[in-house]
């Protein structure tokens, strides 16, 4: 025997509406519900069904079972009527101002689809008027995801919120739940610590019976964001009671010695002074443009917005290097413009000069010099000192020497020699091991294709399997257990290799497809950006204007995005950086 299930689509929805047509007219309704003095007429099975408090409420052993009015005392009359609505035809009516009722309603009498609506609402309805009101109401009625999206969009727009005022938005009622979540938040843009701190001291000031929670509310404050001078300015001020706690007074004092510290700040990092933004940022300096000038201004590249921004001005710097510790940025050595006998003539100078960019104030200073004088170097950092690599200190006098910056005693020590003199070649770290491949040797005509690797607990240079390639001015880059050797000058190909330090091998990879030396490397996640360079043009060597990414994980390269003027010598690092307004910067020249 054969069958055919035939399945109705509208059958549900006809008897939904059949029922409210009976419920319009008052017709077979066996139920009075009453909230606030006002009568509502349902049907029981219809009740039993779209909610389990009913559905136990009309059981035969209850007294409600044979009752024909129900008074229903924790439930308002307006959210009553809406969550009834909603039981009969599907639709809920809402708004910010009786959601709060609703809420109660559908949460008392279980209504759980009810519920799941007006947290629907809630989320899409999120705006700076609205964000703090959303996130009372989530925390007051146990909605978690609710409660966690509103306080993201909160930390996420607190500026704006402050800007539109604390009465309009909301802010001074925000719940303490989310006020700490908001306090925690790695995600606050457009934020200094400092106004941070205000709008937490307002609040606490707003009702006396904060204040219980100031120590716990204060801790989140990241104290080593404010400048030495405003927390100076904060001890003594009368209107900041709060912060005189022995815990605050404990944080603020840990601040002042941090910033005391200033050798030791790349390496004394906390969430006290870890800014408030977790997106990283390529950040180019120096270099020279396409009519030979060279660059005095730090720029930065998102990967995620495409755009480029100038950040602030520094020295006009070429065949330098750079490194990050601690999310500082390290400037060393390379060579500067001078006015030479005559306005026309400019000579460059090689710097043992070293200078470090703070991200947290958006400042210069001044590190203690190498022992040398370097251009055309290698630097990298292992284990939290800096290893400044060969190069040369004039024209043609290559250097073997290595020297190490150890951030304890603020000073450059002496480091094992290099096998030989050399310039022009690169380094990777892996495994706090240092390679260091190719350049020119003072003692060789030719480019080297040599690879030596250097520990600083065995203090000895060992010979590595050589490239396949001899390379000169080329880049190396660590992106898991692979080192990448990238194309330098002079190649008549662009083929690029990697290096398995396990299998102690190199392996060809795709090529290039975009002719470049001279370029700036950082490594993001899987991604290796090259920055600007040289390219071949009409049989003429010039700078290039875009930034090309090779993804590793797929062997591809692509070109992502348009420098705003053509740009070679840069060299690159990976900061997080304090949000600035979305403006695209231009360089400077000369």
């Amino acid at each position: 025997m054969s069958y055919f299930l035939a399945l109705s689509t509208t059958h549900g929805e006809t008897v939904l509406s059949q029922y409210q047509a009976l419920r319009n007219d008052k017709l077979l309704c066996d139920i009075v519900l009453v909230a606030e003095g006002t009568e509502f007429n349902a049907h029981r099975s219809l009740l039993a069904c779209a909610s389990d408090y009913f559905k136990s409420m009309f059981k035969n052993y209850t007294k409600e079972s044979k009752a024909s009015v129900v008074h229903l005392h924790m439930v308002s009359a307006t959210g009553l009527g809406h969550v009834l609505d909603f039981i009969y035809n599907s639709c809920l009516s809402l708004s910010l101002e009786t959601l709060p009722q609703i809420l109660e309603t559908a949460n008392y009498l279980q209504v759980v689809e009810a519920v799941r609506l007006c947290a629907r609402y809630l989320i899409s309805s999120l705006s700076p008027e609205s964000c703090c009101c959303s996130a009372n109401v989530a925390a007051r009625f146990a909605l978690p995801d609710v409660q966690k999206r509103a306080e993201v969009y909160i930390a996420s727009n607190l500026w704006r919120l402050l800007e539109l005022g604390v009465e309009e938005t909301g802010l001074m009622d925000l719940n303490l739940e989310s006020l700490n979540a908001v306090l925690e938040s790695d995600q606050v843009p457009r934020m200094k610590e400092i106004a941070f701190l205000s709008f937490v001291l307002e609040w606490l000031n707003r009702d006396k019976s904060r204040s219980i929670h100031a120590d716990l509310v204060l801790s989140h404050i990241r104290y080593g964001l404010i400048p030495r001078a405003d927390l100076r300015t904060l001890c003594s001020d009368s209107r900041c009671d709060l912060l005189k706690t022995a815990s605050a007074q404990n944080l603020i004092s840990k601040a002042m010695d941090y910033h005391s510290a200033e050798k030791q700040q790349p390496v004394l990092q906390s969430t006290q002074s870890t800014l408030r933004n977790q997106e990283r940022q390529v950040v180019a300096v120096g270099g020279i443009t396409l009519h030979q000038g060279t660059v005095g201004v730090l720029s930065a590249f998102d990967p995620r917005t495409k755009q480029w921004r100038s950040i602030t001005e520094c020295k006009r710097i070429q065949n330098h290097c750079v490194c990050v510790v601690g999310n500082f940025l390290f400037v060393l050595g390379g060579e500067f413009p001078e006015l030479g006998e005559t306005p026309q003539k400019v000579r460059l100078t090689v710097t043992s000069r070293v200078e470090r960019y703070d991200p947290r104030f958006n400042k210069w200073s001044q590190v203690a010099s190498m022992l040398n004088r370097r251009a055309q170097f290698s630097c990298c950092v292992v284990d939290d000192c800096i290893f400044a690599i060969g190069g040369r200190c004039g024209v043609e006098s290559s250097l073997p020497t290595v020297e190490m910056y150890d951030f304890t005693t603020g000073r450059w020590d002496k480091v094992r020699n290099l096998p030989h003199k050399v310039h022009g070649h690169a380094s990777a770290v892996h495994n706090d091991t240092i390679y260091v491949s190719g350049g020119k040797y003072a003692d060789q005509l030719d480019i080297s294709k040599e690879m030596y690797s250097f520990h600083p607990l065995e203090a000895q240079w060992k010979r590595c399997p050589p490239m396949t390639i001899a390379r000169f001015g080329h880049q190396m880059a660590t992106v898991g257990d692979s080192i990448f050797s990238f194309v330098g000058m002079y190649e008549p190909f662009c083929d690029i290799e990697y290096y398995d330090p396990v299998q102690t091998q190199w392996q060809r990879l795709r090529p290039l497809l975009f002719d470049r030396s001279c370029y700036g490397l950082a490594v993001m996640d899987a991604n290796v950006y090259l920055i600007g360079g040289k390219k071949w043009h009409n049989a003429q060597e010039v700078a290039a204007q875009s930034a090309i990414v090779y993804d590793t994980t797929t062997d591809i390269w692509r070109e992502v995005y348009k420098l705003p003027l053509p740009l070679c010598g840069t060299q690159c690092g990976v900061l997080q950086l304090m949000d600035l307004p979305e403006t695209e910067g231009k360089l400077d020249t000369d």
